[in-house]
């Protein structure tokens, strides 16, 4: 008996995003809501949205990731591995620690820092970069854009 090829495919996630927490307490915000925010920000940008997962960590553990993966040996917030081309498919890594003390810096909630880099790894996914100023610039109007469509 041969069996139609969509019987032989993967199995699909209930949903696209996945949340993940490893060394850190948090509390997120309300994951339905992330979770149809992320796939409005990739319809948006004409994106497929394939499937992500966000794990959430300390400074320490993304060091850890930052040096043994990029090479490279400091702090940052968000570190995005792409899975795929051409759709938003990934694992993006948080550190909690970086939020909270940006969320300090820049005198907003630690929700509203946390859902800034939430969508800049999925605009990193969708294709955008932050490398140059001009980039950064780009970067940084798309995330305003996409928070104001949570109210933040």
């Amino acid at each position: 008996m041969q069996f139609p090829d969509s019987f032989l495919q993967a199995e699909v996630p209930e949903t696209p995003v996945s949340f993940h927490i490893e060394d850190v307490d948090v509390d997120l915000p309300d994951e339905q809501i992330l979770v149809s925010w992320l796939l409005s920000v990739a319809a948006a940008e004409g994106q497929h949205f394939q499937e992500v997962s966000y794990i959430f960590c300390s400074d320490e553990y993304l060091r850890g990731i930052n040096v043994e993966f990029l090479d490279h040996d400091y702090y940052t917030d968000i570190i995005t591995f792409q899975l795929s081309d051409h759709q938003i498919h990934g694992d993006l890594f948080i550190s909690t620690d970086r939020v909270a003390d940006n969320a300090h810096t820049h005198a907003v909630s630690f929700q509203h820092e946390l859902c800034r880099v939430m969508v800049h790894g999925v605009l990193h996914l969708a294709g955008y970069g932050d490398k140059t100023p001009e980039e950064a610039a780009l970067m940084r109007t798309k995330e305003d854009f996409y928070l104001g469509q949570l109210g933040l």
